[in-house]
């Protein structure tokens, strides 16, 4: 039996690539049995780079400790498989395009009539059965229709050569997440009538309930050069003397913030100077008043007395770091940040640690990954087939799995 807060949960995960595999990632990391169910054309996230046969690392990331069974929900006998998986699962999860499941009789409807405490979650680009539930969704097309891509373009201004992406899958990853609190409060809601219900989780809501600015950008206020909001995206960067970039979390030129690097500096004098009396003066005249802030922390011998001196005026900084330094950082080896994972060729893949520490019990290591099909046979011993039922029907080619096995 696993350790965590959803020990005992048993959750069948019909989901692939990201969004629906991170939500049931973190079930799993909370304690819940996860069944990925796979179909013969395998996740396609297996297929990213860098892999070791049939197992990519991304794969490795966000599946590893999943039990995996590989069927072909084409034959009846897969689909009465699924329907017992489905119908002894507190939690299902699938992220395809709406009315996919449902075609093949595994949809929310079907499955409440014989599971009537399930919580089945559905998570898609636009929702189920609304104007654009028929189309197919990515992180990028998300991004760019739910106002996100437009507001980092105009951030890079005048910098941009060419448009670009953002290098994360924002739209996946957070609408896991969601999906992960949608699934909690229903099973918190079951506790109290005994029924399940749908939970129906957009992406595209999702990229506007993540967003802190879209209360401003659906406003018709004019801030002139008043920066408006508090988020990072005008937060400077630095060289220390010892060679560090950093950046401080605040703008230089915003009203509300401008005053705690005249503090931290203790240059209250510049409160005065007619290039830094408004956001407009301030936002034309930034290079000198950089140059004043750049000049002052090559004042500091360390990081640590820089940083005394502003968290002092509440300033806080960062130094820009890749992931592999951080991975190695002092704070990331006392938190158990890093994970190390069985590749299943005889190595270890590092991935993400748990972003948790419960007072009562600690949270099992995720396990190992699993070959697509690789626990075909126990679990369906565990529905009660026996070895020859098992048999024929992988001789049928209802039941498949990886050749690279192990």
């Amino acid at each position: 039996m696993a350790n965590g807060p959803l020990s005992g949960l048993r959750v069948v995960d019909f989901s692939r690539v990201l969004a629906g595999p991170h939500c049931a990632k973190t079930l799993h990391d909370l304690g819940a049995d996860i069944i990925k169910i796979e179909p013969p054309r395998a996740d396609i996230s297996r297929s990213a780079y860098p892999r070791n046969g049939s197992m990519s690392y991304y794969y490795i990331q966000q599946n590893a400790g999943k039990r995996n069974i590989s069927l072909d929900l084409n034959f009846p006998e897969a689909r009465e498989i699924a329907l017992r998986l489905c119908k002894n699962a507190d939690v299902i999860v699938e992220n395809f395009r709406a009315g996919t499941l449902a075609f093949f009789g595994l949809g929310y409807e079907s499955i409440r009539e014989i599971n009537p405490s399930v919580v089945y979650a559905s998570i898609s680009g636009y929702g189920q059965g609304g104007p654009l539930s028929h189309r197919a969704a990515y992180a990028p097309t998300v991004h760019a229709e739910s106002g996100f891509t437009s507001t980092f373009l105009r951030h890079l201004g005048d910098d941009l050569a060419t448009d670009r992406h953002d290098p994360y899958s924002h739209a996946d990853i957070y609408t896991g997440l969601e999906a992960t609190i949608g699934i909690l409060a229903a099973l918190h809601k079951r506790h109290e009538t005994g029924l399940g219900q749908h939970v129906d989780i957009a992406m595209a809501a999702t990229m506007l309930a993540i967003n802190e600015r879209v209360h401003f950008d659906l406003s018709d206020i004019d801030l002139g050069s008043e920066p408006p909001a508090l988020g990072p995206a005008l937060s400077p960067f630095f060289k220390t003397v010892t060679g560090e970039k950093i950046t401080i979390a605040t703008s230089v030129t915003s009203s509300l913030t401008f005053p705690l690097y005249l503090a931290a500096m203790r240059r209250g004098d510049l409160a005065l100077d007619s290039r830094f009396l408004t956001p407009e003066l301030r936002l034309k005249y930034i290079a000198d008043f950089y140059m004043i802030v750049q000049n002052w922390i090559l004042t500091f011998d360390s990081l640590d007395a820089l940083d005394a001196q502003l968290d002092e005026a509440k300033l806080a900084f960062g130094v820009v770091r890749d992931v592999k330094d951080f991975a190695s950082s002092e704070w990331a080896g006392w938190w158990g940040a890093i994970d190390e994972v069985d590749n299943r060729v005889g190595g270890t893949v590092k991935i993400p640690g748990k972003p948790w520490r419960f007072s009562e019990g600690e949270l099992d290591h995720p396990g190992r990954p699993a070959y697509r099909g690789e626990d075909n046979h126990a679990v369906l011993t565990e529905l009660g087939l026996s070895d020859s039922e098992i048999a024929g029907l992988v001789e049928r080619g209802v039941f498949t799995s990886d050749t690279d096995m192990g």
